[in-house]
């Protein structure tokens, strides 16, 4: 062996000494994971939405007013309970439009058999409910009087959206499109909501005061 050879094998461990040493990829995996974990708990701690409270959640109608209370809807409307089914008028232009509600509860007979292990409003009653709220406009107009009763004709393009439960509330809208004091005859519009969002909607319905 040359001499030159046995001076090189000589010096390699010095040489190796000098080599940078690499982080090992378990101690680079446990660190990245760490990392991850930690902006994981951040962002679940920034999308967790902080409590309001009953008094909050309450406020968020402080500025509804109520037009016509039940007790009046009860001078307007010959309907009664468990067929009636406008519990106040938020908003009101005389001969045409108004907003009311109706609470939906567990507690009207209809939820007994439809259904029993998924109560849903039916759909003809939130269609009669938009009925009530715009015979609620049409009986204090010129030709008809409070506590008339008045007969559902007609109701085209009706659309069901999404199902009406038991704790929503039904906010409705109605507007008279047509009114004949003569014959007693109505012609309305009609949408209803829950939590903001579209349930129930007629383009037309027709009414006829009794004779």
């Amino acid at each position: 062996m040359k001499l030159s050879t046995i001076c090189s094998l000589m010096l390699l461990p010095t040489s190796l000494a000098f080599i940078p040493r690499v982080p090992s990829l378990t101690n680079h995996r446990s660190a990245v994971g760490s990392r991850l974990y930690a902006e994981a708990e951040e962002a679940t701690e920034e999308e967790a939405p902080a409590s309001k409270g009953a008094e909050a959640i309450s406020a968020l109608t402080k500025d509804v007013n109520t037009v016509f209370s039940l007790e009046d809807i009860n001078k307007i409307l010959p309907h009664r309970y468990p067929f009636l089914l406008v519990d106040k008028v938020v908003e009101y232009e005389e001969g045409k439009s108004a907003v009311g509600v109706k609470s939906v509860t567990l507690n009207e007979p209809h939820f007994t058999g439809h259904f029993p292990d998924r109560p849903i409003m039916p759909g003809v009653l939130q269609v009669e409910a938009l009925a009530q709220l715009a015979g609620i406009v049409c009986l204090q107009m010129e030709g008809a009087e409070p506590g008339a009763v008045f007969f559902f004709a007609g109701a085209d393009g009706v659309k069901w959206k999404k199902p009406v439960v038991p704790g929503d509330t039904l906010v409705m809208e109605v507007e008279i499109t047509k009114w004949n004091k003569r014959f007693g005859l109505a012609k309305a519009t009609g949408r209803a909501y829950t939590d903001g969002e579209l349930a129930v909607e007629v383009q037309q319905m027709t009414f006829a005061l009794a004779k």
